[in-house]
């Protein structure tokens, strides 16, 4: 079960420096000239739980193995790209692909940094780009309405039930509205089958200066107030620092950002907020061998849960034995646990919680 997110926003805004950081190569080049990703980078990075340490420490695994995430790094777009204005066809496809979109945006004066809008505005900058995957979503939708709508008057079931669901989405987008904000109730299924861009889940990323990386600045703060009123999430970052600081051993990394007044890494929250954008949730196995961190889509029962670590888990399924996190600290492990009456048995309906410790009994 993989999960990305596709950092998207203008050329020269910080998304290859940022994706750099993340994944600690030099995989995207950073330059200071628009389109110099010309493909997508793909990274992987573990996402950071002191969970999972604590774990690996009460159950003495020999190995920790963390879950993780994907990223992608898309090249800059530029107002006109619907229209296929620099590369945007190619990378409008990319970011259909992705299951979210990260948008950096550019919250730092530099006059040796080009900007593509000749000055610095992330306000602006959004929304262009969000215009331009608005206009690509219309585009698609109204090029499927004609051959829908025929179908349509021939009482074609399907058609008509694809009708319902385009029709608002296509209102929202000529009304300048994302169409995650017109999704039919209980459709969201059938919204996900239309691969639109606008009904992916964002994530502002403010990319500012290091003097402005604890506390932000005034371009930031528009970001926010933007981001409040659409009820998106933001985290504030700069790039330049997380470069540095991704090249660091633990523990000069911990030196390093408390001489800058961060409790913790940009890129740490960066990773965190991308995947509780996607819904995601955390379970846990631990034994001698390895503690390992599993991950699930909110909402998921434990016959799902289980196949995330083989499929033959979820087709032999008979239960699962079931420590909550804190429970499995608080009474030192499974033996622990288990005495106190805080292991429980549960059955194919159990709705698996973020920090559940499991292990499963199967039959196949």
């Amino acid at each position: 079960m993989g999960f990305n997110c596709g950092i998207v926003g203008l050329p020269n805004v910080g998304k290859s420096t940022l994706f750099n950081a993340l994944t600690a190569t030099a995989t995207a080049q950073a330059a200071n000239y628009p389109f110099c990703t010309i493909e997508p980078n793909v990274g992987r990075v573990a996402v950071p739980d002191p969970r999972l340490e604590k774990l690996v420490e009460i159950g003495k695994s020999q190995k920790t193995v963390p879950t993780s995430l994907e990223f992608v790094d898309i090249a800059g777009l530029v107002r006109g790209a619907s229209r296929g204005e620099g590369l945007g066809n190619q990378f409008l496809a990319n970011i259909r692909e992705v299951d979210a979109i990260i948008h950096v945006l550019r919250c730092f004066e530099d006059d040796d940094i080009t900007h593509v809008e000749g000055g610095v505005d992330p306000v602006r900058d959004s929304e262009i780009i969000e215009t331009e995957l608005m206009l690509a979503d219309l585009d698609s939708l109204e090029k499927r309405l004609p051959a829908l709508q025929k179908r349509a008057k021939n009482r074609d079931a399907e058609a008509m039930a694809q009708l319902a669901v385009a029709e608002p989405l296509i209102e929202a987008l000529k009304e300048g509205k994302p169409a995650r904000t017109a999704i039919p109730a209980g459709q969201e299924e059938a919204v996900n089958r239309l691969q639109l861009m606008t009904t992916k889940p964002v994530l502002y990323v403010c990319n500012v200066d290091e003097e402005s990386a604890s506390t932000g600045n005034a371009f930031s703060a528009a970001v926010k107030a933007k981001a409040d009123a659409e009820g998106a999430a933001v985290v504030v970052v700069s790039a330049a620092i997380e470069a540095e600081v991704s090249q660091l051993a633990d523990e000069e990394r911990r030196e390093f950002l408390d001489g800058l007044g961060l409790k913790d890494s940009g890129l740490d929250r960066v990773i965190a907020a991308g995947y509780g954008l996607l819904g995601l949730r955390t379970y846990f196995t631990v034994g001698p061998k390895e503690a390992r961190a599993w991950t699930i889509i909110a909402g998921t029962k434990a016959p799902q849960a289980a196949a995330v670590i083989h499929n033959d888990f979820e087709r032999g399924f008979i239960a699962c034995e079931t420590i909550a996190y804190k429970d499995y600290v608080q009474y030192n492990g499974e033996a622990g646990a288990k005495e106190a009456g805080r292991l429980r048995i549960e059955g194919r309906e159990y709705v698996v919680q973020d920090g559940d410790v499991l292990l499963f009994r199967f039959n196949v």
